[in-house]
This record gives C-alpha cells, sequence and structure tokens, in this order.
C-alpha cells in the first residue's frame, strides 16, 4: 500500500534512540489505520546509528533509509527525503525523542483544517536556559523581519502536504525556514502547541554558533522571498541611490568650478563622485542581466502558485516564471 504520511528523521549520531522512536511512531500511526513510512537520514552519523537503521528498515516494510556520503547538515538531508518521500502528507521530527510522536494527530487535524504547513511550537521547552534565551531572541527578530506570526521557527517538529516541498528549496541551514520559504509560495502557515521532553540519551548538536550562522541565513531568506523574482529592484535601486548621490558631489563640484571659487582636479570629494557614479552604472548593469539570466534559467512553473483548479481538460504547459 503507498503510504499516505512520510515520517522524515534526520539522524546524526542518535544509536541510542532510533529504536525507540521507531515503535513510538509505529504505535501512533498504527492507530491512525493510515499507509505511513517512517525515512531515516543518516547525515554522516560516526556512531552506529547506519547499522540500527539497516537492521530496522529489514525487520520492517515501514522503515527505510538514507545514508549521506558525509554530514552536509539537516536542510540537505531533508531536502533529500523529501524528494525520496512517497506519502502526500510529509512530517517532520527529531531523533533525540524530545519530539513526542502523540502529537502527530495535532498536526494532521491543523491540515484538515486547511493549513498547508504545520510549525509545532515547543510550548514548555525542556533546555537549559543557554538554549532557550537565544532561541527567543532569535524568533522575536525573525518575526519582526518575516512578519511571520510564529512563536517558534526552530521546531523540527512539523507537518505540510508534500507540494510544499517540492516549491521550495532546502540548502545550508534554511531548514528552520521552511515556513517563511512556503509563505512566500503563498501556502498557509498554522502552528500547534506540542510537548518536548527532556533529552534522554546522546548530546545537543547545536551550540551558539547556530544561531549565528541562523542570522545570515536569515538575510539569504529575506533576499529570497523579498527579490528572488525581481532582482533588478535591489541592484537597481542601489544603484539608483548611488547615482544621485555621485551626481550630486559631482554638480556641486561643477558649480565650484565654474564660478571659479577653487580648483576641484585635487579634491577628494571628485574622485568620491566619480566612483559612486561608476557603482551606481555596474549595479544597474547587473540588475538587468540578473533579469535577464532569471527569467532565462527559472525551472519553477507557474502552476506552484495555484492552489485549486476545476474545468481544464488539459495540462497545457504554462511559461516560466519571471
Amino acid at each position: 500500500m503507498t503510504p499516505s504520511i512520510s515520517i522524515l528523521i534526520p539522524v546524526f549520531n542518535e544509536e541510542n534512540t532510533l529504536g525507540e522512536l521507531a515503535e513510538q511512531i509505529k504505535t501512533v500511526l498504527g492507530d491512525l489505520d493510515k499507509g505511513f513510512e517512517i525515512l531515516f537520514v543518516d547525515d554522516g552519523s560516526t556512531d552506529h546509528s547506519w547499522s540500527i537503521i539497516h537492521e530496522l528498515s529489514q525487520g520492517d516494510a515501514h522503515i527505510r533509509g538514507l545514508r549521506l556520503r558525509r554530514n552536509f547538515g539537516k536542510a540537505t538531508a531533508l531536502a533529500l527525503a523529501s524528494h525520496r518521500a512517497m506519502g502526500e502528507i510529509i512530517i517532520t521530527m527529531d531523533a533525540d525523542l524530545q519530539d513526542d510522536p502523540r502529537e502527530i494527530p495535532k498536526f494532521l487535524q491543523k491540515l484538515d483544517e486547511g493549513d498547508d504547513l504545520v510549525s509545532g511550537w515547543k510550548e514548555n521547552r525542556r533546555d537549559p536556559v543557554s538554549k532557550t534565551l537565544p532561541s527567543r531572541f532569535f524568533n522575536k527578530i525573525t518575526r519582526m523581519l518575516t512578519g511571520i506570526r510564529l512563536r517558534d521557527f526552530n521546531c523540527g517538529f512539523k507537518a505540510a502536504r508534500a507540494e510544499v516541498y517540492q516549491n521550495i528549496s532546502l540548502y545550508g541551514e534554511l531548514h528552520r525556514y521552511i515556513p517563511v520559504l512556503a509563505h512566500n509560495q503563498g501556502y498557509k502557515i498554522g502552528e500547534v502547541a506540542v510537548l518536548h521532553h527532556p533529552r534522554k540519551a546522546g548530546q545537543s548538536k547545536y551550540g551558539f554558533e547556530r544561531y549565528a550562522r541562523g542570522f545570515l541565513d536569515l538575510l539569504t531568506v529575506l533576499l529570497i522571498t523579498r527579490y528572488g523574482r525581481r532582482p533588478g529592484h535591489l541592484f537597481g535601486g542601489i544603484g539608483i541611490i548611488l547615482g544621485l548621490a555621485g551626481s550630486l558631489i559631482l554638480f556641486y563640484l561643477t558649480g565650484l568650478w565654474l564660478v571659479g571659487d577653487a580648483p576641484i582636479g585635487n579634491r577628494p570629494l571628485l574622485f568620491l563622485g566619480i566612483l559612486l557614479v561608476i557603482l551606481s552604472v555596474q549595479l544597474l548593469s547587473l540588475g538587468l542581466l540578473a533579469e535577464l539570466i532569471l527569467n532565462r534559467t527559472e525551472d519553477r512553473r507557474l502552476t506552484s502558485l495555484i492552489a485549486e483548479e476545476r474545468g481544464f481538460e488539459t495540462d497545457a504547459p504554462l511559461p516560466p516564471l519571471c
């Protein structure tokens, strides 16, 4: 039977939790009487995680595994797993048993109510202050800059329709911004409070540098969502500002030269004005070039923006997004 639900679980050195997690998931989804698969992605583990995944998959047709050549990061693991997933609904969760599989029905209910992606919110987070305080600050900044009213962008416990993952690109550390990327594609985002358990085994794989990388990726996401389909507006806008500043400087110096107030050939301000005008021309040209490249290489089609259609008998191809 083709599974209707795919559970994607990135794994990095979690040998002590995989068996118990698989049993908990099977118990919950078995009670729901829905076809499902559990897809473990070993992201370059150095312990016996892959051996355990291999053993679990041999004893249960519901369990499958992917092993990456090295540690590529959570976003890459999820991207690869989502392309291999067969379910209409994709649920992602961590492998450390801090996410409770008994919460899965809550996510499914929210999807049934019309949400396209549902993000978990660890209401009573069972982590040390060294993790919770930076996370709260990070979430507040992300809410402010993106306008998406989620309480917990960092929560790995999420559920979404499979098409959401088909229409977003995940790489680097962008996994925490899946709701932002999905919202940019027009999908409806929801949130549900979930239980959060203390870590039973192993060690946290994240430190302070995680948040530093997260803020850099936030800038990437903001550029993607605001200017990904109109790069000319970004480069052109900056170019116009620099061009105006450079032109004003040159007009001012030209006025001084005309009235014979002082020589301008050796003034640093002259070189600054010329430099700003040159940069302006370069940025405007770069923006136009980016627009041409985007128009030629954009492989996502307009159909990814359609929520529903009726009465169409043929699947006529649509032009690329531009």
